[in-house]
């Protein structure tokens, strides 16, 4: 809090006070610490992306259909997206199988799923902004005529 009073050239107080109002009205919803697990733990959870097209429902559109998809445990993320599919829904599992596993068991048994493509994350190099591999210094010799 002390160096956002800085930032915002406000007192510790009144920068206390304006953050406890945003939280009240749901404009900050939560405070994330993003880590890198490969070099936290040995056992790395598998990330996925998949992209899937569904068919809207009357009356409710994707609402119902993303809302059916949010509540599985494995996924962290969805989101209505404008192109060729309808949703991206990222999602964790222990394995590559447990993925597929969870694609064709639950995802692509929901009624308004016509289609899922799912992509695999091989590495992350910046997330939330955090760069995860910063640019390592060039130590070549600065060759001159």
């Amino acid at each position: 809090i002390e160096t956002l009073a800085k930032m915002l050239d406000l007192q510790v107080d009144e920068t206390e006070k304006i953050i406890k109002q945003l939280e009240a009205k749901n404009v900050i919803l939560n405070y994330a610490t993003v880590i890198d697990w490969s070099k936290a733990i040995s056992d790395e959870k598998v990330t996925a992306v998949i992209d899937v097209k569904v068919t809207p429902k009357r009356g409710v559109g994707f609402d119902e259909v993303a809302e059916r998809i949010y509540r599985f445990p494995e996924v962290k993320a969805v989101y209505l997206m404008s192109g060729t599919y309808d949703l991206s829904v990222h999602i964790e599992g222990k394995t590559m199988t447990e993925v597929a596993r969870f694609v064709s068991a639950k995802l692509a048994t929901i009624d308004s799923v016509i289609s899922t493509t799912t992509h695999f994350m091989l590495k992350k190099y910046k997330h939330d902004g955090v760069i995860f591999e910063p640019k390592k210094e060039d130590k070549r010799i600065v060759v001159s005529p």
